[in-house]
C-alpha cells in the first residue's frame, strides 16, 4: 500500500445502493436479497457508486475493508479473513518490466475471496442461512470457506472434471459437494433447477460479488501511489475481474481522484472463447462457439451472464479481448514458474495474453502494465505436473 502522505476531504454522503435491472431499468432495495430480476429474469446490477477519495481509506485495516466507504455497508463486516491487500510485485515479461498482482494469495487461494467476502456479509446481514453455488472450482472453494466462517450451510455444484485439490478443499470446509457430468454449461443448468428451492449465491449472478472485485481497482490505485496503470490484463471467464476493475476506476473518476481509465484486457482460452468471438463481432449478443477441454478450467464458460457489461468494459476502456492457445498457456505457465510465481493455468492464460499484446505492439514497454494472477498453482499440481511433464523423484 502507498503511504498516506496526502489526504483529501472525505466523500459526501452517498445515495444508498440499489439493485437495478438492465432489462427493465427498475430498481429494488437491498434489504431483500435477489439473484436475478423478479420480472425479466435477467441478471441484476447495482446502481452507480459515488466513489471515495484517499481520505476515506481506513488505513487501520489491512484488508479490502479499508475501502468500506465505497461498499454498500454501514457497519463493519461480521465475517472477514483478511481478504485483499495482495502483493503487487515487479517482474519481467519478454525482457520488459511488468507488475504481477498476486490475487491467489487470499485466504482460500484465489481472487474470488474479494467478491465472496462482500457477498457473504451481505447475505448474512439479510438473514440467509442456507446457500448454494455452481463453480468450476475456485468460486466454490471460496464460498465454502466463507460459508464455514459465517456458519451458513452451503452446497456446491461443480463439473465432475474439476481438479481433485479444489474438490477436496470444498469438502474440507464442510460444504456439500455435488459433481455434475457434462460441460460447465450443464452445471449452470443444474444450478437454475436448484435455485427453485435454495438461495443461489452465484458469483456470476449476484452483483454484490462485483462490489468486492471492484476493490481491486482501489487497491491498484493505492499500490501505485494513487496513480492509474496504463494496462490491466486478466483471465476472462464470466468477467467479474474486468467489470469490477471498471466499476472501481469509474468511481475514482466520479470522485475526482483520477482523470483517465486504464485499458482493460481480458484473455480467454481459444478452445472456449465466446466473449472473444463476441468482441470480434463488434456486437453485444453472445456468439455461440464450439468448446473443448482447456488447461484454464477456471474460465471455461460457454454461457457467461454479463456479456454486454464485458463488451462495454473492453470497448470503453479502449482495451480488448484476446484468445490464446493451450500451448501458449503452457509456455506462460512455465515462464511464470521460472520467475518464482506458481500460478494455476487459468492465471497463466493472462500472461499468455500479455505475450500476444506485446508482440502485436498493443502494449508498449514503457507503459505500466498489471497482470492479474487469480489462482494458485497449488490447486492444480497434478494437472500442472502432467502438462509440463514433471516426474516425482524416486527415493534413494
Amino acid at each position: 500500500m502507498a503511504p498516506q502522505t496526502q489526504k483529501k476531504p472525505a466523500a459526501a454522503k452517498r445515495e444508498p445502493f440499489r439493485y437495478i435491472s438492465p432489462a427493465t431499468g427498475k430498481t429494488y432495495p437491498l434489504d431483500k436479497p435477489l439473484w436475478r430480476c423478479p420480472e425479466s429474469k435477467s441478471h441484476l446490477n447495482l446502481t452507480a457508486g459515488a466513489g471515495i477519495g484517499r481520505g476515506d481509506i481506513d488505513t487501520s485495516r489491512r484488508s479490502l475493508w479499508r475501502y468500506q466507504a465505497a461498499l454498500p455497508f454501514d457497519k463493519a463486516p461480521t465475517v472477514t479473513m483478511g481478504e485483499g491487500c495482495t502483493p503487487l510485485i515487479r517482474g519481467r515479461w519478454q525482457e520488459r518490466p511488468v507488475l504481477f498482482k498476486l490475487e491467489f494469495l487470499m485466504p482460500t487461494g484465489s481472487f474470488k475471496d474479494r467478491g465472496i467476502a462482500v457477498m457473504i456479509n451481505y447475505l448474512k446481514n439479510c438473514g440467509i442461512t442456507k446457500i448454494f453455488n455452481d463453480s468450476s472450482g475456485n468460486g466454490g472453494a471460496s464460498l465454502a470457506g466463507y460459508s464455514a466462517a459465517a456458519s451458513i450451510a452451503c452446497k456446491i455444484l461443480l463439473p465432475a472434471y474439476t481438479s481433485p485439490p479444489k474438490i477436496i478443499q470444498i469438502a474440507a470446509y464442510g460444504s456439500e459437494v455435488v459433481p455434475i457430468k457434462g460441460t460447465r454449461n450443464d452445471v449452470a443448468e443444474a444450478a437454475l433447477r436448484e435455485a427453485e428451492k435454495t438461495f443461489y449465491a452465484s458469483h456470476n449472478w449476484q452483483p454484490l460479488f462485483l462490489q468486492g472485485t471492484k476493490t481491486l481497482a482501489y487497491e491498484l490505485w493505492e499500490d501505485l501511489g494513487f496513480k492509474v496503470p496504463d494496462n490491466i490484463v486478466a483471465p476472462l471467464g464470466g468477467g467479474s475481474n474486468l467489470i469490477g476493475c471498471y466499476l472501481g476506476f469509474q468511481e475514482l473518476m466520479a470522485a475526482g481522484e483520477i482523470d483517465r481509465m486504464p485499458r482493460i484486457y481480458g484473455v480467454q482460452p481459444a478452445v472456449v472463447a465466446p466473449l472473444y468471438a463476441t468482441f470480434m463481432s463488434g456486437k453485444d449478443k453472445l456468439v455461440d462457439v464450439p468448446s473443448a477441454h482447456t488447461l484454464a478450467e477456471g474460465i471455461a464458460m460457454t454461457r457467461p451472464v454479463r456479456v454486454k457489461e464485458v463488451m462495454d468494459v473492453a470497448r470503453t476502456s479502449k482495451g480488448g479481448i484476446v484468445a490464446v492457445s493451450e500451448h501458449e498457456i503452457l509456455m506462460a505457465l512455465r515462464a511464470l514458474a521460472r520467475q518464482g510465481v506458481f500460478a494455476e493455468p487459468t492465471s497463466a492464460a493472462a500472461a499468455a495474453g500479455l505475450t500476444k499484446l506485446q508482440d502485436a505492439g498493443t502494449i508498449k514497454k514503457d507503459q505500466t502494465t498489471v497482470v492479474v494472477l487469480t489462482g494458485s498453482g497449488l490447486k492444480a499440481t497434478e494437472y500442472i505436473g502432467k502438462a509440463i511433464e514433471i516426474e516425482t523423484p524416486k527415493e534413494h
